[in-house]
């Protein structure tokens, strides 16, 4: 079993919904943090759980941000089983990123 942690990022060129990470058919995932860094205006993020067995997207966290800030708006740990995905969108494109912090929990050992 290997744990490995890593980063996603989000530098959106679109409104719509951008799948930042997906959980590998083999581990799971526990999202630590969602940083957002708002260099400027008034814009509204929201980010989503697809989960794959229910093939059902669930808003996980949702915040109306006035920049220039910085906030974290994943209030706890969110857990991705195999395969499930999360995606944030934003109502703005520019002068708007994100690092998404994650622990890839897998079933296979990291040597082979």
């Amino acid at each position: 079993m290997a744990n490995i942690y890593k980063n996603a990022f989000y530098d959106p060129s679109t409104t719509d919904a951008v799948t930042l990470y997906t959980a590998p058919t083999n581990a799971n995932a526990i999202i630590q943090n969602i940083q957002i860094t708002n260099q400027s205006g008034s814009k509204t993020v929201t980010a989503r759980v697809t989960d794959s067995s229910a093939t059902t997207s669930y808003i996980v966290a949702h915040a109306s941000i006035s920049g220039p800030t910085i906030c974290n708006i994943a209030k706890g740990p969110i857990i991705l089983e195999e395969s499930d995905s999360i995606s944030l969108e934003s109502t703005d494109t520019s002068a708007i990123s994100a690092t998404l912090a994650l622990l890839e929990i897998s079933r296979e050992d990291q040597n082979g």
